[in-house]
């Protein structure tokens, strides 16, 4: 009875066995987070070695894909101005 302590209503808990389920509940919460880590650097070391076999870097091909969806609208925009549906007459 040592091990055990006693709360309201005679509720009795091991604390050998609470201790030892906190330990093992630490431990693999520990490994699971660098289990996490090891993924992560994988995957950011896979996409560092896709970005660099790509003939266009990202930063240029989204500058691009901004320019052309700037003109796009500034036509939009001209052709809704001038009141031109795109229609033959």
């Amino acid at each position: 009875m040592a091990t055990n302590q006693n709360f309201i209503g005679g509720f009795q808990v091991n604390r050998h066995l609470l201790i030892a389920g906190a330990a093992l509940t630490g431990a693999g919460a520990l490994i699971g987070l660098t289990g996490t880590v090891i993924v992560g650097a994988a995957l950011a070391s896979a996409g560092r070695g896709w970005v660099r076999q790509l003939d266009t870097p990202p930063s240029e091909l989204a500058t691009r894909k901004l320019h052309q969806a700037r003109a796009a609208s500034l036509a939009g925009l001209e052709a809704w101005r001038t009141g031109t549906d795109g229609s033959p007459n």
